[in-house]
Parts: structure tokens; sequence; C-alpha cells
């Protein structure tokens, strides 16, 4: 495979971009017809017409292992040591984050409406992408729709996927009357 032709447009980008550039030793250069580089157009950065808005900090989540508020110290033991019966698993591999983001919002309720205590969530590593399911699961259970289903959210196990993966301990429904 040979270096694309370039088109006369291109060539004075291409020197632009490459004029730094050492080539590698036992590699001959690569000849590319010179263009002058000051016929070269390239855009101008837009000015900004108003300052730009200030946003607040983003409200930090606790530590996954910290959000066990509303649970007894035996109980969040137990789910985040594993010995909390898994009624179901919903694996978010191969997703998108607007599937993923729907699928977690769907079992969690879901779950808890069938009257599941414990569910395990599995993220993944992201070994491609760095874990980008596993950064915004958390920052999901923390959003106003799902935290008032949860009592406890915790890493897995090994067994269950470590930290790849999320201990649920959903709410029980209450009880009418």
């Amino acid at each position: 495979m040979g270096m694309p032709r370039l088109l006369s447009d291109d060539t004075g980008l291409w020197q632009l971009v490459t004029r730094d550039v050492v080539p590698l030793r036992l590699r001959p250069p690569v000849s590319i017809r010179r263009a002058p580089v000051a016929a070269l157009k390239l855009p101008q950065p837009a000015q900004p017409k108003a300052p730009p808005v200030r946003l607040k900090a983003p409200v930090a989540l606790p530590p996954l292992d910290q959000r066990n508020a509303g649970v007894d110290r035996a109980t969040a033991e137990r789910v985040k040591r594993g010995r909390y019966p898994v009624e179901a698993r919903l694996d978010l591999h191969g997703l998108t984050q607007a599937e993923a983001h729907t699928a977690l919002a769907h079992f969690v309720v879901r779950s808890r409406n069938i009257g599941r205590r414990c569910v395990l969530v599995i993220t993944g590593h992201g070994r491609i992408t760095g874990g980008i399911l596993k950064a915004a699961v958390p920052r999901w259970l923390g959003e106003t729709d799902l935290r008032p289903h949860l009592l406890a959210v915790t890493p897995a196990q090994p067994r269950d996927g470590g930290t790849a993966a999320l201990y649920l301990l959903l709410r029980r429904l209450p009880r009418e009357a």
C-alpha cells in the first residue's frame, strides 16, 4: 500500500503538517510535490462574541461503597461481599450509551416492580474505549429518576465481574394499605 495521492488543496496542508517530521531510520524519504505554503487557505478560528458561560461544577457523587445510607451495616456488608442472592443480571456489553442508559433505567424499575432486591449490572472494562459505560453507569444511578429505587450500589465480587460490574440493592415497594 502506497501513500494516497494528494489533491492540490491537500498538498499545502500536508506540507504544513509534516514540516517538522523527521523520517525514521532505514526508510527513504517520501517526496511530495511542493506547493507554496502562502497559497494555503486555513480557516480562521471564530472569535467569541460573548464571554463563556460558567457552569456550576457538577455535584460529585459519593464513592460507590458509601452509597449505602439507607441500609444497616450487616446488609451493606452482605451486598458488598456478594452474599446477597443476585436475582437478575443486565449485561450492557456492546450497547451504545443511549441504549445502555435506557436499558439500565428499564431494568432497575422493572426489577423493583416485580419485587427483586439484589441485581447485577455488568458494564465491562472497556478495553478499547477506556470504560465509557463503566464510568457512566454510576453517574446514571445517581440521577433523580433512578436514585429513589436504590438502597445500595457497590462493585461486584470478582466471580460476578469485579470492577466491571455493580451490585444494586433495590428498595422494597411500599406496602399497600
